[in-house]
């Protein structure tokens, strides 16, 4: 059994929904099919998603949100006359949609969370229709028939243990499930989202519930690349990688997986697929447990934007016992999220997001940093971006520091820091936002251009 997701693109207009049926019906043991709710069909459009948030914020704020309503029935009312299938289905959205807006708004993320899970919602009943209307038997699962409990963090919700053992009942379902992803409910039977992406997390928890042989991410690109399309064309496909290596790639700023995702199928050990919906031949990208390094010694360089460093100095900080708790509490206890805390024997370094930050908040953590560890010098430096040189290779490679620094020396972009754990998996460097493009070009040229080739042995 194979449990396959349909991301957003993929089921934008009814020709992605052909599509779709088409992919189903090439392969039998593709027996549960999780769906998004439908993207953009152009760069100008709107996701149905946004659409729903907007609207329910409209109706938070007291607006008339008759215009909203109109434009979230337009996209399923389009797909649904173009597939063919009866107008009632639509009217049935609409009546829904008007009822759930009206409805208690005194808890205002449940509120939320109850309204832009409907993109999901409506998508795979309309999905289920189309399959049954085309002769494929197929049939819409609720998340809370089949029981998908989660955390009532809305907005972020969690999957709970207890949804395993009531999911894995839908392997004895004999039609195609069709199950809209994207959210779960909680205890107490209200809707609540994952964060955005989620429905790759969904597809994620069914495949391990039911013992997937493979779990298919099918999206709107070939496969994931080894470095990001928007700052270089047409970069090279990643064609097999672990997910150790998906995960340091996605903290570093790819997208193309929700990275929650990964824990489900990576504790049961189910590979992942990530396919496109318009080329289905194309074999895509394989995330496994472990793979051959093969001559390769990394897959991929990501870059995110958007970090600060908070740099601490202090003569003979390394003879201070708890000067790093110390300081760490102080970024806690004003409520912030570190990434980072590279060290020098008299320095210490704390990288976090830059959006967490106001002008009054640095001047409070400089005077606190200052009064209460009686730090010699504290300063601030923004715009950093991190790049993530990602590889299982490195380990056993000699000189990849030497290529990667080397690789910006000649590209003329400044080191403003270098990281590498004990595992030798990645390869964090430090650099001005400015020169972050000019960075991931540099060293996929050195990995990934043809002419690249690894040092000789000593």
């Amino acid at each position: 059994m194979k449990v396959i997701k349909f991301g957003g693109s993929s089921v934008a207009d009814a020709n992605q929904f052909r599509k779709v049926r088409d992919i189903l019906l090439a392969d039998t043991t593709r027996r549960i099919v999780v769906v998004s709710a439908p993207g953009k069909r152009t760069k100008e459009d709107v996701k149905v998603t946004d659409l729903l948030i907007q609207s329910a914020r409209m109706r938070l704020s007291g607006r008339d949100v008759g215009g909203e309503i109109a434009r979230i029935i337009s996209r399923y009312e389009g797909i649904a006359c173009d597939l063919g299938l009866p107008a009632e289905l639509i009217q049935g959205f609409h009546t829904d949609l008007c009822r759930r807006l009206e409805g208690d708004t005194s808890r205002t993320r449940e509120f939320e969370d109850g309204i832009k899970a409907l993109g999901e919602m409506y998508c795979a009943q309309l999905m289920a229709a189309y399959l049954n209307e085309s002769g494929t038997p197929a049939e819409f699962v609720a998340p809370e028939e089949a029981g998908l409990l989660v955390s009532e963090e809305y907005g972020c919700a969690r999957v709970l243990e207890a949804a395993y053992a009531s999911l894995a009942k839908l392997r004895n379902r004999k039609k195609l499930v069709v199950f809209p992803g994207f959210y779960g409910f909680t205890r107490d039977g209200h809707i609540a989202t994952f964060s955005r992406g989620g429905s790759d997390l969904t597809g994620a928890i069914l495949a391990a519930a039911v013992g997937a042989k493979v779990y298919e991410n099918f999206t709107d690109v070939d496969g994931i690349a080894a470095a990001d399309p928007r700052i270089l064309k047409n970069p090279a496909l990643i064609p097999e990688l672990t997910y150790q290596e998906l995960r340091e790639l996605s903290y570093g700023g790819f997208s193309v997986f929700h990275e929650e995702a990964m824990l489900p199928v990576f504790e049961a050990g189910i590979p992942i697929n990530v396919r496109n919906t318009n080329n289905p031949s194309h074999p895509g990208t394989w995330v496994v447990s472990t793979r051959d390094i093969g001559g390769r010694a990394i897959v991929g360089v990501a870059c995110d934007r958007g970090f600060c460093g908070i740099y601490v100095n202090k003569y003979l900080m390394n003879r201070e016992k708890g000067f790093g708790r110390k300081l760490l509490q102080i970024i806690e206890e004003e409520d912030l999220s570190f990434d980072h805390a590279p060290s020098g024997v008299d320095n210490l370094t704390v990288i976090l997001r830059q959006n967490q930050l106001t002008a009054q908040l640095i001047d409070r953590i400089k005077d606190r940093i200052t009064r209460e560890l009686a730090a010699d010098t504290v300063s601030i430096e923004n715009d950093i971006a991190l790049l993530s040189v990602v590889g299982h290779g490195m380990r056993k490679t000699l000189g990849m520091a030497a290529r990667v620094t080397g690789a910006l020396a000649t590209a003329k972009v400044n080191i403003e820091m270098l990281m590498q754990g004990p595992s030798e998996l990645t390869m964090i460097l430090g650099v001005k936002d400015e020169d972050a493009a000019v960075a991931v070009r540099a060293i996929y040229d050195e990995f990934f251009n043809p002419s690249a080739e690894p040092p000789p042995l000593p």
